[in-house]
């Protein structure tokens, strides 16, 4: 189901890192997230309300300036 809130998520295995792709155009990673939290989101029937109830305030993050 699209989301109203989350436009995109990608995954870097290598670093461990979720990049959340607002509708908004804001971006954000997300710092040293289990392959499974990126997983789970990916399928679940509200990306937004995942994202605020398993990745905010749970991870580090930073904006990414583009």
């Amino acid at each position: 189901m699209p989301s109203s809130v989350v436009a995109e998520i990608k995954y870097d295995k290598l670093s461990h890192t979720l990049r959340v792709i607002y509708v908004s155009g804001v971006i954000y990673d997300y710092k040293d997230v289990p392959e499974q939290i990126y997983i789970a989101m990916k399928t679940a029937f509200s990306k937004g309300t995942f994202l605020n109830l398993y990745v905010k305030g749970k991870f580090e993050f930073v904006k990414v300036e583009g």
